[in-house]
This record gives structure tokens, C-alpha cells and sequence, in this order.
């Protein structure tokens, strides 16, 4: 198999802050590379070098093959033009079902699909991915796993998508601690590898743990014994030089013991195992509020001359928490500015005077990039600063982020940015449009739990079913031009075992996380090992 080319030594540094350090890979013909790892961590700034959008801090790319032809489709894009659409490219976009119009009026998923449907026609060598599933519909997200396995050529993509990885990825790039870590295998390949390593790591460095405190224990004993020697030797007279010599062979043996300890060390060399990356905040509304929050009668909306929806009617009350269901295009995004007044449409909309809204928008170019956090949170008290940059702590911000511009941010860091006023407003209606889009695992989660125990009003579009189970409890379905509300659906056996499936997988990789940093000596692990080894059964039986 043909090598493309090579990272040799990249390091990459932003402000005096470093990215990634060192970093060696290779990419051969026909790869298919996932890159993973936190928010922040540099995934798509190594895009963006192999794209020679950025000059590596230290290091070279080492081009291994003539005339490589390259495509990159980015995380979001504010601009995009329709001129020049090839055959292969309008025939993409057709079976994706975007209209050719203006790029502002269509929807997230469809702004991406038209991105990449041009990437996908181009036949390049190598194509780079940022994040290709964000905004996906699950009919979309199907049809370009079956576009990425026809694909001839080379990929490499971020994702933050585990299912999709699962799917598509042949080899993993993982950035951890400025480092990477090449894997061949998919997802939950890397994942198991990993939980192999950290165990293995840590039990080594258990082992040089304990004989370090019996060689210094040793060491302390003759030291002991040593001082005692040297004391004798001068008190007691006609034993001077017994005790003088004894001394002086008490002091070799400890000098022995330090250059035993000091070889066994540099031989061992184990790190104490990294603590897992974690994210941890809360929201909560502090307004008491009256019954109803939100009343629509009749409400249509059309874009030049397509019905969005019509004649809808439902109320929320204050308290709901409310998804919205449909496919890419269908109004869902659109809905949601006609609450909050962007929009116009055909009809009545009442809301409550008295709520206080926070509306989360699929955009990430709609904050002030030239800002640091220090800037747009701006606090007088020493107090208000400090849990300002606690927060941003908690979200796995390093110290540096609070003067670093948001435009230096990446998409992930700069939608926890716009999360962070939410959190600190403590807003009784939240209305968050795709959400989880850009955020990493362990954020994602923390969202989903701090979402359940959420006790204000919530209305959240997002393609994520499990996301949108464990966080709503009441549905508005957009189907044939029409809004319906509905109750969420205790899952059917047979009719949801993909729902089903996906919640036990995504129980067994969070089990698997804590085994990843315990031992087999701790208490928990029979009990998670257990739990893991049950979960495992259970998904067997609905394959």
C-alpha cells in the first residue's frame, strides 16, 4: 500500500500556548483516519496543517507522492456559492434533497450536505472531514457512510460521533496530552486498546510505587542506623574506631540503596496513569413563572414558495421540556426564530412576558471573535471573576483560554463559551438549536445530565435520539408540512431495538471508561466488570 505522507515532529503552538508537540504519523492509499480527542486538543488545527492552511511551530509534512490532489470540508462555513455545480455534485445534492438557493436561507443540514456534496464529487486523492455528521439527520448520516465506503481515495475526519467512527474509520489518530496516538482499528477498537493500556500502565506503576517505598524504606533503616553508628562513634570511648567503621559501612550501604533506587527508577520510567478528562456544570432557572409559556395558533411559514409548515396549533406550558423532531429542511431551526421574533410567519405566537429566554443558536460565528472570555464576561468583583473562570475550568478550559481571543477557539470551545452565559444567567427558558453539535463526549454527557435536571422550560432540535430522550419528555413532529405534538413514547421491543442498542452501548462505553483507570484490586471493578460483561450479552442478543 502507497504512503501518502508523514508528520514528522509536528509541534504547534498558538500565543505561547501548545497545541500538539512532537507528533509522528503516517498516512497510506486508502486509509480511512477518525480523529478524536477533547475539545481543544488540536484535531482540527491538524486538518488545517495538512491542508496547508498552517505552518507547523516545529516539524515537517513529508509529501511522499506527486500532485496529491486535496478537498477540505470544514466544520461550518458562513459563506458558500452554488455556481459551477458539476453533474456528479447536483446529482448528490439531489438524492440529499437540498435545494439549489440562496446558502443563508437553507438549513444546518443542509448548508453541510451542499458543502459536502462538492467535496464528495470532487474525486480527491485525500479529503479532510471537520466534524461531516454535525446536523445530520439520521437519513443524511446513512447516505454518507455509504458515500465515504464507495469513496476511492483517502479520508481523513474529526468526529466526535462513536457510532459513526465504529462505522467508517480503519485507523484512529487520538490527541491526548499534546501527543498522538496512532491506532489501526476503529473506535471501540482504540477504546479497548486504550483501557489495556491504562490498566497495564498502572499496575506497572503500582509496582515502582511499592518498590520505591521498600528500597527508601531500606534506605531510611541504615540511615537510622548510620547516625546512630556516627553518635556511638564519639561518645564512647575505646570503641571509637569500631563504631568510626561501622559508620563509614553503614553510609556505603545507603549510597548503594540510592544508586540501586535511582537505576531501578530509570529503568522503569511509568508515569502515574493521567486522571480522565472530565466536564462538570450545572443550569437552573431562578424566575417563578405562570402556567403557560408558549401559545401558537395557526402558524405557517413558507420560503419562496415552499411550505416549511401550516395551520400549526399547540401550547407549552412553563416546565416542559420539548424536542423537535423532523428531517434536515423541514422548519425546525426556522420555528425556533419565530419564538424568539427573527422570523415572521402566518398566524398567532403568545409568550409568556415574564420569561426570560436563552437562545442557543446552531452558529459559531455570531460572537465577538476578537473578545477573550475575559472580555465578553467582564466582571468588576474579584469574586465574580473568579467563578466565571471556575466555570470555564469546569468546561475544560485551560488557564490560558481566559485571555485567549474566541477566534483562536475551537468550534466545540466556542459553543461552551456561548453555553456559559446561560449557565451564568440562569435563564428559566432555554431554546438550544443542535446543541451537542461540536462538543466533545464527556460535554456532551455532562449537557445531557445537567439538561435532566433542568427545572426551567426547554425546547432543543437535535438529531440525537438518546441525547433527546434522556433530556425531553414531549415531542413536536415535523411531517408532511405539519407540526403535531406528542408525547415521548415508552420504546417498543421490536420497533426500537435500535434505540435500545444504542442506549446499552453507550452504558457499556461509559462502564468501560471506569475500568479504563481502576485496577482489578479495587472494589468497584467485580461489580463493573460484571455490568460490562451483562451489557455485552444483552447487545449480542439484539444483533
Amino acid at each position: 500500500m502507497k504512503e501518502l505522507l508523514k508528520l514528522r515532529n509536528i509541534s504547534f503552538e498558538i500565543m505561547d500556548l501548545t497545541i500538539f508537540k512532537d507528533v509522528n504519523a503516517s498516512v497510506q492509499q486508502g486509509d480511512m483516519i477518525g480523529i478524536i480527542g477533547k475539545n481543544g486538543a488540536g484535531k482540527s488545527t491538524l486538518l488545517q496543517l495538512i491542508h496547508n492552511d498552517l505552518v507547523p511551530t516545529k516539524g515537517r509534512i513529508e509529501w511522499l507522492q506527486p500532485n496529491l490532489n486535496m478537498a477540505f470540508i470544514e466544520q461550518e462555513a458562513e459563506m458558500y456559492s452554488f455556481e459551477e455545480v458539476t453533474p456528479s455534485e447536483e446529482a448528490l445534492l439531489k438524492k440529499w434533497n437540498v435545494p439549489i438557493r440562496n446558502f443563508s436561507q437553507l438549513s444546518g443540514g443542509e448548508k453541510l450536505k451542499a458543502r459536502l456534496a462538492k467535496g464528495l464529487s470532487i474525486d480527491a486523492h485525500l479529503l479532510l472531514l471537520d466534524e461531516p455528521t454535525n446536523h445530520l439527520d439520521e437519513q443524511s448520516t446513512e447516505f454518507l457512510k455509504e458515500q465515504i465506503e464507495k469513496y476511492k481515495g483517502t479520508i481523513i475526519l474529526v468526529s466526535h460521533d462513536r457510532y459513526f467512527l465504529d462505522a467508517v474509520a480503519t485507523k484512529i489518530w487520538s490527541i491526548e496530552g499534546k501527543q498522538l496516538i496512532e491506532h489501526k482499528g476503529n473506535y471501540s477498537s482504540y477504546m479497548e486498546f486504550r483501557k489495556q493500556k491504562r490498566l497495564t500502565q498502572q499496575r506497572e506503576y503500582e509496582k515502582q510505587r511499592k518498590m520505591t517505598e521498600r528500597i527508601e524504606a531500606q534506605m531510611n533503616e541504615l540511615t537510622s542506623w548510620s547516625k546512630k553508628a556516627h553518635a556511638q562513634s564519639t561518645k564512647k570511648e575505646g570503641f571509637k574506631e569500631h563504631y568510626r567503621v561501622k559508620a563509614k559501612r553503614m553510609d556505603a550501604q545507603v549510597k548503594s540503596k540510592q544508586k540501586r533506587l535511582e537505576k531501578e527508577l530509570e529503568k522503569a520510567k511509568v508515569e502515574p496513569v493521567e486522571s480522565e478528562y472530565e466536564v462538570h456544570f450545572s443550569m437552573k432557572a431562578k424566575n417563578k413563572v405562570g402556567k403557560r409559556f408558549l401559545e401558537v395558533k395557526n402558524l405557517s411559514k413558507a420560503f419562496n414558495g415552499s411550505i416549511l409548515f401550516k395551520n400549526a396549533n399547540f401550547t407549552i406550558q412553563h416546565g416542559e421540556k420539548v424536542s423537535l423532531i423532523g428531517p434536515n429542511g423541514s422548519g425546525k431551526t426556522t420555528l425556533l426564530k419565530v419564538i424568539v421574533g427573527q422570523e415572521t410567519a402566518d398566524g398567532e405566537v403568545w409568550i409568556s412576558p415574564s420569561a426570560q429566554i436563552g437562545y442557543l443558536t446552531q452558529e459559531v460565528f455570531d460572537l465577538p471573535l476578537e473578545q477573550t472570555p475575559e472580555q465578553l464576561f467582564y466582571k468588576e468583583t474579584f469574586e465574580a471573576r473568579g467563578k466565571v473562570q471556575n466555570l470555564m475550568k469546569h468546561l475544560g478550559f485551560t488557564a490560558s483560554g481566559w485571555t485567549e481571543p474566541i477566534r483562536n477557539m475551537s468550534m466545540g470551545e466556542r459553543v461552551k463559551c456561548k453555553l456559559m452565559a446561560y449557565i451564568l444567567e440562569e435563564k428559566d427558558v432555554l431554546i438550544l438549536d443542535e446543541p451537542t453539535n461540536h462538543l466533545d463526549l464527556p460535554s456532551r454527557e455532562q449537557l445531557e445530565n445537567t439538561l435532566a435536571k433542568y427545572n426551567g422550560t426547554l425546547l432543543v432540535v437535535s438529531h440525537d435520539r438518546y441525547f433527546l430522550e434522556k433530556t425531553t419528555n414531549t415531542k413536536l413532529v415535523f411531517s408532511n408540512n405539519r407540526i403535531q405534538k406528542q408525547l415521548q413514547e415508552a420504546p417498543r421491543k421490536r420497533d426500537n431495538q435500535d434505540e435500545l442498542r444504542l442506549k446499552l452501548e453507550t452504558e457499556r462505553q461509559e462502564v468501560l471508561g471506569k475500568l479504563s483507570f481502576i485496577t482489578p484490586n479495587d472494589e468497584a471493578y467485580s461489580e463493573l466488570d460484571l455490568r460490562f460483561k451483562e451489557l455485552t450479552k444483552q447487545i449480542n442478543k439484539l444483533k
